[in-house]
């Protein structure tokens, strides 16, 4: 009978290995085909960890999983079957379908983006909805590795230059500093400091926010606690921001510029990045003193840590499920269709050169050579053509800038807004709409374009500007990412540009006086346009 019971005992544990040894195959099958599918977007992320805004990269999927760790011991093992594994099965076809959109585009951060949710998904299948779906604080953690798209990053940078710029110009007026900003160039007197985009605070942003966030979850005070901690990460660090830009001011007038350069800058980096951590805590610790009870900030945090690496262990525990099968056959037909999916590459369109585009355009002569851009701000526009000219005619004595650039794959970066180069160079946008002048032009369809007042000091001038997007003329840039999107997943197509015309405006003059000129040098344009910026 002991014999018998001891056959059975043995049975079942060599059943229960086996199991578990078939759970931990199908996971890694399904890991290793969804870390192929998502590849392209795995490469994005260690490209984007090399820029110093997202250094912090790559230690953010360590502290998920820790994090991860830490909320499993929470929930005790239950080996087993489970009916509610298949709503993480609908996940990973979210995911792969995001992702098959995004490598359709060819924009690999799309790709990054459904590599969170392939995780989100994976969970639920591991664990089940009602225990995987506590699961999210972790997996919400993961977004902090990823780059943000590039009309929000440049959107963002400009805003944190801006507010930082004014505030440090503000600093140094309270220290009596003679000081004069225009745009984000800071004018001492004797020298001129550009808030360069290294400086705009996005540098320390983005770990500090992940910093918060963590801080956050595992702060045991009252949820609006939490969310006065989370949110509190950007002001903090725009002001914190700010002072530096302050001491850079002071450093700069009293000592000189060379002292901005090397062990100086960076040193001046790591301690208002831990300046702001360490106003963070203080926060924290200002809202537990109104708290009922005031606890200690030690025992407001939840770092109890240990037991976390046991838990390592329960991957044991992993059955070859239907719905874990499910989720590495998903990966293996993502990775089989995706091979048979035609080569989508974007071909540089055929066009002629800017170089080649008309001196003459109706009434308006070119006026001089062709105008070059300096190699920093040419790298920062980082187009394939560009061209950049004066036009004139005999009617009018005002003149009319003509700028225009194009990219032969918007995919990896692509245009910038004139809404964020213009305030960076000292302009302010006094006035900005969007119009479509059509009617005007005598054209057929729609020809929508942004209508801007920009000035600096006294000088006024007027601007139009539109994005090309192979035939469609697009004013929003958000549109334009849009239409880059849908064109791509649709067509392979990804080029693009812009196209801007500029007039200064004489004391006096009306806006409709303005407008004509750049009307009818419009008119010129758009005439020999589609060989330089196909339509095709």
């Amino acid at each position: 009978m002991v014999s018998s019971s001891t056959s059975a005992e043995t049975r079942f544990r060599q059943d229960s290995g086996i199991l578990s040894t078939g759970g931990l195959l199908v996971l890694a099958l399904a890991t290793l085909t969804a870390g192929w599918f998502f590849a392209d977007g795995l490469d994005a992320l260690l490209v984007a960890w090399q820029l110093p805004e997202y250094s912090h990269g790559p230690l953010i999927p360590v502290l998920s999983a820790l994090m991860f760790l830490r909320e499993l011991k929470a929930f005790p093992a239950q080996p087993g079957p489970k009916s509610d594994r298949w709503p993480g099965v609908a996940v990973l076809i979210l995911a792969f379908v995001v992702g098959a959109l995004g490598k359709l585009a060819r924009i690999d951060d799309i790709v990054a983006y459904a590599t969170i949710i392939w995780v989100a998904g994976i969970l639920l299948v591991s664990f089940g909805w009602n225990t995987g779906k506590h699961f999210w604080p972790p997996v919400v953690h993961l977004v902090y590795m990823l780059p943000l798209p590039g009309v929000l990053y440049y959107k963002l940078s400009t805003w944190l230059q801006m507010v930082s710029s004014e505030l440090g110009v503000w600093i140094l007026k309270l220290l009596s500093v003679p000081v004069f900003l225009e745009g984000n160039i800071i004018d001492l007197g004797v020298m001129r400091l550009h808030v360069a985009e290294a400086c705009s605070g996005l540098r320390y942003l983005f770990p500090i926010l992940s910093f918060s966030y963590i801080f956050a979850v595992l702060y045991r005070g009252p949820k609006w606690h939490k969310a006065v901690l989370l949110i509190s990460a950007v002001p903090i660090t725009v002001f914190m921001n700010s002072v530096r830009i302050a001491v850079a001011g002071l450093i700069a007038n009293y000592y000189g510029v060379e002292w901005l350069e090397g062990f100086t800058h960076f040193f001046e980096g790591w301690v208002i990045f831990l300046a702001c951590i360490v106003i963070l805590f203080g926060l924290a610790r200002l809202m537990l003193f109104f708290h009922p009870g005031k606890p200690s900030l030690a025992d407001a945090l939840d770092l109890e840590m240990s037991g976390m690496m046991a838990q390592l262990g329960r991957l044991r525990l992993v059955r070859p499920s239907a719905a874990m099968i499910t989720a590495a056959g998903l990966g293996l037909i993502a990775v089989l269709a995706w091979q048979a999916v035609p080569d989508t590459r974007n071909i540089a369109p055929e066009r002629s050169p800017f170089a080649n585009f008309p001196r003459q355009l109706g009434d308006w002569r070119q006026a001089g050579p062709e105008e070059r851009l300096t190699p920093q701000v040419a790298r920062t526009l980082g187009a394939d053509d560009y061209r950049q000219a004066t036009f004139q005619n005999q009617i009018s004595s005002a003149p009319v800038g003509l700028f225009m650039a194009f990219y032969n794959d918007q995919s990896k970066g692509g245009v910038h807004s004139p809404e964020i180069c213009l305030p960076s160079s000292g302009w302010e946008i006094a006035k900005l709409e969007r119009v479509d002048i059509a009617p005007r032009l005598g054209v057929d369809g729609e020809f929508p374009l942004n209508r801007a007042i920009i000035q600096k000091g006294e000088a006024r001038m007027m601007v139009y500007y539109w994005f090309q997007q192979g035939n469609r003329r697009v004013a929003w840039d958000f549109a334009a990412k849009f239409y880059l999107l849908a064109d791509g997943i649709r067509t392979g197509q990804t080029d693009g540009g812009i196209v801007r015309l500029t007039t200064p405006m004489a004391r006096g003059e009306s806006e409709a006086e303005a407008e004509a000129r750049l009307l009818d040098m419009t008119r010129g344009v758009i005439q020999p346009l589609p060989r330089f910026m196909p339509e095709d």
